[in-house]
């Protein structure tokens, strides 16, 4: 029997599969997205995601084991540095496979295969609510809105009562304004009167 045995051949040789593979994953963790085909990509995802979980651990030890897969250190330094932190909060499921559609050529399935950006915040779990708190909720809800209207209706007079203080400066303004001109008419009169005399 032959129960999880994955098998991925596609005409290479084992070498030449594992150089592929790390090839794929490198260019992955250096241009964030790559086209490939179906089956190609599949298998990349299995190994960048392993990848990825290394890099979560962020151990000299783990450094050492992806250098060895993968071949490239400064991919390897990209993957600890920058893409493991951003999955963080995420348990699997990195990478995303887009289909494309079939390859002129050899109608081979091609697809594009990229990190997930976005982040996942932990959901708490969710607690069985019964009758009596929706509507202890409910009621709640009420009361909220009552004292909301209640204090919308309490600032209305507020603020009908500042028009009326703004009127009442305004016509203080202009009475001073008066007064400070009735005297200056009054000396003009004067120097006109003592002119003609």
């Amino acid at each position: 029997m032959r129960h999880r045995k994955h098998t991925f051949k596609i005409g290479r040789s084992g070498a030449h599969r594992k150089a592929l593979l790390a090839n794929q994953v490198c260019s992955l963790i250096r241009n964030g997205s790559i086209k490939t085909t179906l089956a190609k990509a599949k298998e990349t995802r299995r190994v960048a995601e392993k990848m990825v979980t290394l890099g979560k651990n962020g151990t000299l030890h783990h450094r050492r084991i992806a250098i060895a897969k993968l071949r490239d250190v400064d991919a390897v330094g990209l993957l600890f540095s920058e893409i493991a932190p951003k999955h963080a909060n995420r348990d699997g499921g990195y990478t995303r496979i887009i289909k494309l559609g079939q390859r002129r050529g050899d109608a081979a399935e091609l697809c594009v295969l990229q990190w997930i950006e976005e982040e996942v915040k932990k959901k708490s779990p969710k607690k069985k609510s019964s009758k009596k708190s929706e509507a202890s909720k409910d009621e709640a809800e009420k009361k909220e809105k009552n004292t909301k209207a209640e204090a919308e209706e309490e600032e209305t007079p507020k603020a009908e009562a500042k028009p009326e203080a703004e009127k009442e400066e305004a016509k203080t303004e202009t009475e001073a304004t008066e007064e400070k001109s009735e005297p200056d008419e009054v000396e003009k009169e004067e120097e006109k009167e003592e002119k003609k005399d």
